[in-house]
């Protein structure tokens, strides 16, 4: 699925080039650019290897779970970047930010790598969160309360870098959120706590 997925992605990436819609708030342009915030935007690639692999190997049930909370979210959203194309114009230039910095390198990268299209809803932010949903609710975190804080909290940094990076708008990120909530509440609402 992985492999499909990322075929899919990369082709809309390429052939959605000029955007129908673009998505901006006016929060937006209260949240103030940070290059730094670009390490925790890439530490979703750790959190995405890291609980993926703890609960393919110690809690099946969990990561049943979290392949369909996050497939058919990001199945949704591959859907919906075609049927409603959509992009960022809030990206500053490196010109108008005016540091040089590891982080501005790695920055001006990954601005290069990722157009500012495809991005309302956040796969990235809805990702995080199903991560964040599934782990915290596995046996791994049962008697671990600090681990399952742990693991919200590294969420929600994810979450904000993307909007300090400016990768994303805040609209993004809440329609990311709420792709997961959906699932989150099918798969761990009260009543399955009651038929378990």
């Amino acid at each position: 699925y992985w492999v499909v997925y990322l075929i899919w992605f990369f082709w809309l990436d390429l052939t959605i080039t000029d955007p129908k819609y673009i998505i901006h708030s006016p929060v937006d342009y209260l949240i103030p650019f940070n290059e730094w915030f670009i390490f925790p935007y890439c530490s979703w690639f750790v959190l995405l290897a890291a609980v993926t692999a703890l609960l393919w190997w110690f809690d099946t049930a969990s990561y049943d779970k979290l392949c369909l909370m996050m497939f058919s979210g990001m199945t949704l959203c591959l859907i919906i970047y075609m049927v409603l194309p959509n992009g960022l114009d809030i990206r500053p230039t490196a010109e108008a930010i005016g540091r040089e910095n590891f982080a501005m390198t790695l920055m001006q990268l990954i601005w290069k790598a990722d157009a500012s299209v495809n991005v309302c809803p956040s796969i990235h932010c809805q990702s995080t969160a199903c991560m964040a949903i599934a782990f915290s609710g596995s046996t791994l975190t049962k008697q671990r309360p600090w681990l399952k804080a742990a693991a919200w909290v590294w969420a929600a940094i994810i979450c904000a870098s993307t909007v300090f990076t400016k990768q994303h708008s805040i609209i993004d990120v809440v329609c990311g959120l709420a792709l997961a909530a959906v699932w989150g509440v099918i798969l761990y609402g009260p009543w399955k706590k009651r038929q378990d």
